[in-house]
């Protein structure tokens, strides 16, 4: 429908106002390695419409960018994914996504600080890719859980092997996924928020 200025609707889209009964917002990180499927994912669960900086891989990349596993690969983030979904009446999560990229790795700081918890998103293909998310999140004290895209060709590992490869403690769940479907991406935060109320509850026990 076309508007004239004077017909311009005021402030948010009905779509994207917060359920009245909404109690607490928690800020959630989505990382993972180059082309894992972060944007993916984010787009896939959120309620409104998805903020993304995507552009499209030029010749500045070549020798710069490793495509290794992403070869068809021809766009990439380079500065945040956004999306929102409500759990439930009173709980509304916002998820950011990080640039994949290594060139990239300096926005990360500003995207995680303030997260109460994060997925990292792993394909089996490439699970060295995931060693400087957990990092960087280990070092910022951010609790998360893992979730393995289910690419079509990817190899399937037992979960024992895979906690193995990538040095998971048995605290750290393990989830699969498809992230191009609303109800595995759903799930797989779900799983993180269970994770993060187990460990609350743990800390507490302790104290």
């Amino acid at each position: 429908m076309d508007y004239n200025d004077s017909e311009l609707p005021l402030g948010p889209r009905r779509e994207d106002l917060l359920p009245v009964s909404a109690e607490r917002s928690v800020k959630v990180v989505v990382v993972g390695g180059f082309g894992v499927g972060k944007t993916t994912m984010v787009g896939s669960v959120s309620e409104i419409r998805p903020l993304t900086t995507e552009e499209t891989m030029t010749q500045a990349g070549v020798g710069v960018d490793d495509l290794s596993g992403v070869e068809r690969k021809t766009e990439t983030t380079v500065a945040m994914d956004f999306g929102r979904i409500t759990l439930n009446d009173r709980l509304v999560l916002y998820l950011f996504g990080t640039p994949g990229q290594q060139r990239f790795w300096f926005l990360w700081n500003g995207v995680i600080a303030g997260a109460l918890g994060a997925v990292v998103l792993v394909d089996t293909r490439r699970l060295e890719e995931s060693f400087p998310a957990m990092d960087r999140l280990e070092q910022g004290g951010v609790p998360f859980v893992v979730a393995v895209n289910n690419f079509p060709d990817a190899p399937v590992h037992p979960v024992s092997d895979l906690r193995s490869a990538l040095d998971l403690s048995e605290r750290v769940p393990v989830v699969n996924c498809d992230a191009r479907r609303l109800e595995s991406s759903r799930d797989v935060l779900l799983t993180l928020m269970h994770h993060l109320h187990d460990s609350a509850t743990a800390t507490r026990e302790v104290l």
